[in-house]
């Protein structure tokens, strides 16, 4: 005997939040990049409510989209309030915020070909004020992409900046990368290192205006003083100790060199070795002429002869000192 089959119970009307859920638990897993990646929150977890409120949209056999167009939906309809709204500014602020990506990947790209000194968020900064920028003046009625639109006033925004913040005239940046080009050039063709005379007459000008132009472009080298010499912290720095910055290496000119103040020790120490090997006579003269400042005649009376005779004891005194220091200097 066949058991009789159950009658299927009554479907319960489907509403809108319930319908929403169904369709986002048959998407498929996204790509590691997608926006929706965030892990779902629990049951019982507070969660709290988005700015922007996307409603789920049909497409024209009355199926539920999927979630990359809701998303789209939901934008389309922020740029309709904003078009409605332009002074609406926490629309604008929707906006910039969805945006917000958009300036870190050109700040970072800008930020490649620039020295290590330039901070990478002060260029984000600056891009934020292009975004503003572009959104404020963006047409969607024009049939453009917003993203390239965007892009293109960012890269603009931040290189405004960053020209205003450099002291050096655009003339010497554009005459050093047209030297940096000739020089890759002669490189190329000769495979060797270029004269600076070569250099001139790949350039069209005479050597002694090349040299003064490279000393223009000298002064526009900017280095920071906290900047590392080494190439690593971990591989300059000893166990426990730190590396060292662009200032530690920097000459003391007030310094004493090691160098030359042994060597002056060393003279000095042979210098009185001499003189002690001198007869009384001599070390007197010395002593008088070079230490006590006394004049020729001076000494002469001192010693009660005259001025001729104390010059040529001094002229004999230097003439053996010198013959000891060089036997000295010698050994």
């Amino acid at each position: 005997m066949t058991p009789p089959t159950p009658a299927p119970e009554p479907q319960r009307p489907v509403g809108r939040e319930s319908a929403t859920a169904a369709v986002v638990r048959s998407l498929p897993a996204l790509p590691g990049n997608s926006v929706f990646t965030a892990p779902r929150p629990g049951r019982g977890t507070a969660v709290r409510a988005r700015p922007t409120t996307i409603r789920p949209v049909t497409t024209e056999d009355g199926s539920l989209a999927d979630e990359e167009a809701i998303v789209e939906a939901g934008i389309a309809e922020m740029w309709d309030a904003y078009a409605e709204a332009p002074h609406d500014r926490m629309v604008r602020d929707r906006l910039v915020l969805h945006y917000a990506p958009l300036v870190k990947y050109v700040a970072g790209r800008v930020g490649t070909g620039l020295p290590s000194h330039v901070d990478v968020a002060d260029l984000v900064q600056c891009g934020i004020f292009g975004l503003v920028d572009a959104i404020e003046r963006f047409e969607p009625d024009r049939g453009r992409k917003f993203e390239v639109y965007a892009m293109q006033r960012i890269r603009g925004a931040i290189l405004d900046e960053l020209r205003s913040q450099d002291w050096v005239p655009r003339s010497v940046r554009s005459r050093a990368r047209e030297i940096e080009r000739a020089i890759e050039r002669l490189e190329t063709r000769q495979q060797r290192s270029c004269s600076d005379g070569e250099l001139a007459g790949e350039l069209g000008m005479e050597t002694a205006d090349l040299r003064s132009t490279f000393g223009q472009i000298a002064l526009t080298s900017v280095a920071a003083l906290d900047e590392l010499v080494a190439a690593g912290r971990s591989h300059a720095a000893g166990p426990g100790g730190t590396a060292p910055s662009l200032a530690d290496s920097l000459p003391d000119v007030a310094a004493e060199d090691p160098v030359t103040a042994m060597e002056s020790r060393e003279t000095r120490r042979q210098l009185a070795e001499a003189i002690q090997g001198l007869v009384e006579r001599d070390r007197t003269i010395v002593g008088l002429y070079y230490f006590e400042n006394l004049t020729l005649a001076e000494i002469g009376k001192v010693l009660g002869v005259t001025e001729s005779r104390v010059c040529q004891l001094h002229t004999r005194a230097v003439l053996r000192l010198r013959a000891r220091l060089a036997e000295a200097h010698e050994d």
